[in-house]
């Protein structure tokens, strides 16, 4: 009989042993579970948010429009121009230190300043105005020989002729003359469209210094390949990006408008211009080359964040999302097409993320332990 109770008591023992085990394990992988989501939290407080700028935005489907990328070029548009021409030989000297095509000049203005001072013929205002004197006193003479019928009526015309040309050229530099040399000045108001002359170039009398042009406008030209040939007159807007600069510049920011559609490719060119002209701003160079982003058709409920709310790791895309005040995820993302201001977000993200969209590089370096974000607060 106590062999019996002794055998039952060992067996309520084991089994509330095993039971003890079994909470035991539970607990650990409940454990495990609760630190795993811990080490991919990103700890970030309110003040060091602040100092580093960060912002979020709430995703949510909304339109985003088809995007073709190309390349093209940002060019000149016809308008009133003038072409302004030196008017006397010598070495050139810019008026405004920082004179550039796309400067604005008002009618007058001086563009350069032409001096001769140095050159081996010598100072063609001096010999302007040595001419001009001789030319004078022989019209004086002329106009009194005249009256008493010494010499004719041809010749008195001839010395007068002489006269008045002297005193034009003479006049002509004198008034723009100065003691650096002569200035030549703009005829009209509008902008530097094409400067043909260096500092200290040398330059000969009606030789081209710079046109200007009265055209506000500026002209994005892009070139789309064949095989969009269907999409093309659906597109009516475009974003770009100048090649030396990262800055996106939007048509419809910059009152710009559709010109024309290339009907089919020119010459030997498997691609088809299209044209939109816009408001100059002096940021754009002309003749520049550009990235294009054409806008087409709107869809609709498309998941989409800024350009720069993403971040890449080895060819991967990430973003960071705000799951609280003071914490972060990153999370991996697939990314559709981009019109260089925004980017489809194929997955990764659902309706409700709030996705760090500046302040991006701050929050990442605080998930890297050992390094401090810039506006770190102690």
């Amino acid at each position: 009989m106590r062999a019996i109770i002794l055998s039952i008591l060992i067996a309520i023992a084991m089994t509330l042993s095993g039971c003890h085990q079994h909470k035991s394990d539970d607990h650990n992988d409940h454990q495990h579970i609760d630190d795993n989501s811990a080490e991919n939290l990103i700890h970030f407080t309110i003040e060091q948010a602040d100092a580093a700028g960060v912002t979020v935005e709430t995703i949510s489907p909304d339109t985003f429009r088809q995007v073709i990328k190309t390349s093209g070029q940002v060019l000149s548009a016809k308008g009133d121009e003038a072409t302004i021409s030196a008017t006397a030989n010598g070495i050139v000297s810019f008026s405004k230190g920082n004179i550039a095509s796309g400067t604005a000049v008002n009618a007058g203005e001086s563009i350069v300043t032409i001096s001769s001072n140095s050159l081996p013929d010598g100072d063609p205002i001096a010999k302007a105005k040595i001419a001009y004197e001789s030319a004078l006193k022989e019209f004086e003479r002329a106009s009194s020989l005249v009256k008493d019928q010494i010499i004719s009526e041809k010749e008195f015309e001839q010395n007068r002729l002489i006269y008045e040309t002297a005193k034009m050229n003479y006049e002509a530099q004198a008034s723009n003359h100065s003691t650096s040399g002569i200035g030549v000045t703009s005829s009209l108001s509008g902008f530097i469209k094409n400067l043909y002359v260096n500092q200290g170039d040398y330059v000969s009398v009606g030789q081209p210094i710079a046109t200007i042009s009265q055209n506000r406008k500026l002209q994005l030209r892009a070139e789309v390949s064949e095989m969009h040939f269907s999409d093309i007159f659906s597109i009516n807007d475009a974003n770009f990006k100048m090649a030396y600069d990262n800055r996106l510049y939007k048509l419809s920011e910059l009152n710009g408008k559709l010109l024309s559609h290339g009907k089919a490719s020119e010459g030997e060119s498997f691609y088809i211009p299209i044209t939109f002209e816009f408001d100059y701003t002096g940021n754009i160079i002309p003749g520049s080359f550009a990235e294009i982003f054409l806008l087409s058709t709107p869809q609709l409920n498309v998941m989409s964040t800024p350009v720069s709310a993403i971040t890449e790791e080895q060819g991967l895309y990430f973003v960071y999302i705000k799951t609280d005040d003071e914490h972060y995820i990153k999370q991996e993302v697939t990314l559709g097409v981009s019109d260089g201001d925004r980017v489809v977000i194929l997955s990764g993200l659902e309706q409700g993320d709030k996705v760090v969209t500046d302040g991006v590089y701050q929050v990442k370096l605080a998930a890297t332990p050992s390094a401090i974000p810039e506006g770190h607060v102690h």
